[in-house]
């Protein structure tokens, strides 16, 4: 990267910014071409779909597309009453509550353990292993954590009972809270991995005489992680933190369905089963709309106080 932005100094100014964006364009094609996948896919899934909001507005009825009636702030006064909605809900905010301060920092704890590694070849293999779990899909995560976790015949409680620690099988995916525990708990093993990437790019732009300053002060490694790289690394973090604050409301159906038992329900109904069985199974599509878009305003609420908090604190913020 230093290499690219040598060169672009060095690319002509004098006649505006025309001729430079050309010359930026012929010496860095490559990178530009794959950039075109990527702002496809956000025109395509993020911008295109915005005249369509207007569907949460509308008693919207397929046989009548864009005549349907329009019904204003109807439908959001019918979510609003709904008492599965606020269940749905609040499921939802505590899940994510957790999830925050739980998983968000296990990355930045993992990218620190793996940015200490000094055997190269350890290091890449271990990097390796620990970024394969974000590319299994939900039902194939969700179908062995079942056959690990079952009272009676999974791995899990078999080991635990014969190393004497309990007595009975415990139910980790049947019981509200153990259901709980359990799902952030795979989410954490799933995810964290590949959260470390980012991280872990960062760590390379600390400066090493940073490093070799603290040695020659007397720090240790501890005292390094603690004074160098955790506020070389405290922009990245500050960014990611707002951005997951953005999701406080989210939610992954795929996962959420795959991990969904009678058992649990009471804590798996949350808003992507709510939009699916209230929404799009019963043929709404107004009401799955409006619930979509008032999670993107909460979203984008959320990300804004933050970003102001931030700004105050003295941190760049997001925007």
């Amino acid at each position: 990267m230093g290499n690219i932005a040598s060169e672009n100094e060095r690319l002509p100014a004098r006649h505006g910014q025309a001729p430079r964006l050309a010359a930026a364009l012929r010496l860095h094609w490559q990178l530009y071409v794959m950039l075109i996948i990527p702002i496809g896919f956000v025109i395509v899934f993020h911008y295109m779909v915005y005249p369509n909001l207007r569907i949460a507005f509308m008693d919207f009825r397929p046989a009548m597309s864009w005549d349907s009636p329009w019904v204003g702030f109807d439908t959001f006064r019918r979510i609003f009453a709904d008492a599965d909605f606020y269940r749905a809900l609040r499921n939802t905010l505590m899940i994510n509550v957790i999830d925050v301060f739980v998983q968000f920092p296990a990355p930045v704890i993992l990218a620190l353990m793996l940015n200490e590694l000094r055997m190269r070849k350890f290091k890449r293999v271990s990097q390796t292993i620990l970024h394969m779990p974000h590319f299994l899909s939900a039902v194939i995560v969700a179908s062995v954590a079942y056959a690990m976790f079952r009272p009676q015949t999974g791995l899990a409680n078999i080991l635990l009972m014969e190393w004497g620690w309990i007595d009975t099988g415990i139910p980790f995916l049947t019981e509200p809270v153990n259901w709980v525990i359990t799902y952030l708990t795979i989410n954490i093993w799933q995810n964290m991995g590949w959260g470390t990437i980012i991280y872990l790019a960062a760590m390379t732009a600390i400066d090493p005489r940073l490093y070799e300053a603290a040695t020659a002060d007397g720090a240790g490694r501890l005292k390094q992680i603690w004074h160098v790289t955790l506020p070389g690394i405290k922009p990245v973090i500050v960014v990611l933190f707002i951005m997951r604050l953005g999701h406080i409301l989210g939610g992954t159906f795929d996962r959420l369905n795959a991990f969904g038992n009678v058992s649990a329900r009471e804590y798996q109904y949350q808003l992507p089963i709510y939009i699916y069985e209230k929404g799009l199974m019963a043929g709404r599509f107004s009401m799955a709309t409006a619930v979509g878009l008032f999670q993107t305003l909460v979203a984008l609420f959320m990300v804004l106080i933050a970003d102001r908090i931030v700004k105050k604190l003295g941190d760049d913020g997001l925007i």
